[in-house]
């Protein structure tokens, strides 16, 4: 085996330095409409950026080869932790975020789109910075990587490494031979969804910046609101409504979409991954919305029917949106609020947490593990999508999943030794890790600022090791990884 070919990770991080350092000037651009003096440290991360990106590519060789695993894994896992300590900047040098650990766990936060927050007062942030914050989530929830496959032909070559160890679920689809067109195709869906909820909220009588905001944020399952109350300040049922529909677009594979371009609608609803989402965001919703009625003699059907459909679909999916504070509610409500959380939605789309598809392929393989204990020497093969999987694939989510677990019991451990409480400490675990934001406990709707400073470090850790799925940042800390 070759060493990693370390010239050629540093020349595609510099051509992506180059992309973030653009989305900089155009919310320099948004500071610059509403005539900010934060402007100017947009201006200046930007040129930073640019200039670090440009003597990156002049000092490293043109691209002469395929890119293999190891490089692939190595440039995804380093592009998001470079992508926040530049993206950082502007926050950190305007002194809006004056703190390099605050700064960075909220750029971490964005880019993750996890959309845990330090920052208490969200409504008097400069509108180019919250801009600029938005956009972090709106970038990564596509993926950094899969929008540079899409508008840059260079790193095409080895492409698919670099789309498995971004892309969310156990499976990647491809819908073209091309990664560069399923990139291109997955990015103007992504555009396309994005425009009409902008669109849709301005309508629905959200100002035009605070629609595009919000529109950044729900299809990328991110969360981040140009408000401390989030949805919840414009007291709106019908933004509420578009939200719920946006938050359900963007938790759904993005292949699915395609599929809907083509009218081949069979595809599409015979999808178990699909079925089960839909199942099981109605399932929740409606136990949530029986149990509001209950223990809320004030709550009319048409409001009960509403806030569980909209909590269940902004944990399931992982956007983290508030409208009002759930920890107010019966335990039994922000428990199975928590289970969903867990849970995820679908594989192939912006959303965190374990992922639907993981947990059919689980509880399938778990009931024929019964059938096979009864008859010991039939081959019973797991089936999904009418496509056999092989044991492999079983063996990657049976990992996954014991992994996941086996994270968040770590870090609610080394949590409670920062002080935390165990309700607190295991919320934050299962929130970081899944992208979420809010938690149980005395978190809630997902404010940290009174976290101590390894507690936020560990928070970062966790959402980065969430958004790539596990196994692409632990790897780097494998000695097999960088051996020869």
């Amino acid at each position: 085996m070759k060493a990693i070919d370390i010239k050629l990770v540093v020349r595609i991080m510099s051509f992506l330095l180059l992309i973030e350092s653009f989305f900089m000037l155009i919310s320099a651009g948004v500071g610059f409409y509403y005539n900010e003096p934060s402007m100017k440290f947009l201006i200046l991360s930007s040129i930073t950026t640019s200039v670090l990106g440009v003597v990156g590519i002049v000092s490293t060789p043109r691209i002469n080869r395929n890119m293999h695993k190891r490089e692939g894994y190595l440039v995804v896992a380093l592009v998001w932790v470079v992508f926040s300590v530049f993206g950082m900047l502007p926050s950190y040098w305007s002194g809006y975020i004056p703190n390099i650990t605050d700064a960075f766990f909220e750029t971490m936060s964005g880019f993750s789109t996890t959309g845990a927050t330090i920052i208490q007062d969200v409504d008097n942030f400069p509108h180019g910075l919250m801009f600029w914050r938005c956009l972090q989530q709106w970038l990564g929830g596509m993926g950094i990587v899969v929008l540079s496959l899409a508008i840059l032909p260079l790193i095409s070559e080895g492409g698919m490494t670099l789309f498995s160890a971004e892309s969310t679920g156990p499976t990647k689809d491809k819908i073209h031979a091309k990664i560069s067109y399923t990139a291109k195709v997955f990015w103007g869906t992504y555009i396309g969804l994005t425009g009409l909820n902008a669109f849709s909220l301005w309508l629905g009588g959200m100002g035009i910046f605070d629609s595009i905001c919000h529109a950044l944020t729900t299809l990328s399952t991110g969360g981040f609101s140009t408000k401390s109350a989030g949805l919840g300040h414009w007291q709106s049922p019908l933004l509420e409504y578009i939200t719920i529909v946006f938050m359900f677009l963007g938790g759904t594979n993005f292949t699915l979409y395609f599929f809907l371009f083509k009218g081949q609608f069979r595809k599409i609803f015979s999808n178990e991954e699909f079925k089960y989402y839909i199942f099981t965001v109605l399932l929740f919703a409606t136990l949530i919305c029986s149990c509001l009625i209950l223990h809320h003699i004030e709550y009319s059907w048409e409001n009960a029917i509403r806030d569980s459909l909209f909590y269940v679909l902004s944990m399931i999916t992982t956007t983290g949106q508030i409208t009002t504070d759930f920890m107010q509610w019966p335990p039994f409500v922000f428990t199975l609020l928590w289970i969903v959380m867990l849970l995820g939605a679908s594989s192939g789309s912006t959303s965190g947490g374990i992922k639907i598809a993981r947990i059919i392929l689980l509880m399938k393989n778990s009931y024929y593990e019964f059938k096979r204990l009864i008859h010991p020497n039939a081959v019973i093969p797991v089936r999904y999508n009418d496509q056999i999987i092989q044991p492999q694939m079983i063996n990657n989510v049976l990992a996954f999943v014991v992994l996941y677990l086996v994270i968040v019991l770590i870090s609610t451990v080394i949590f409670t030794a920062t002080g935390l409480s165990f309700e607190d400490a295991f919320g934050a675990s299962a929130s970081a890790l899944g992208n979420v934001g809010p938690s149980i406990g005395t978190i809630g709707t997902g404010n940290f600022s009174h976290f101590t400073a390894p507690a936020k470090w560990l928070m970062s850790f966790l959402m980065l090791v969430g958004r790539l799925e596990l196994f692409t940042v632990l790897i780097l800390f494998t000695p097999s990884f960088w051996k020869k």
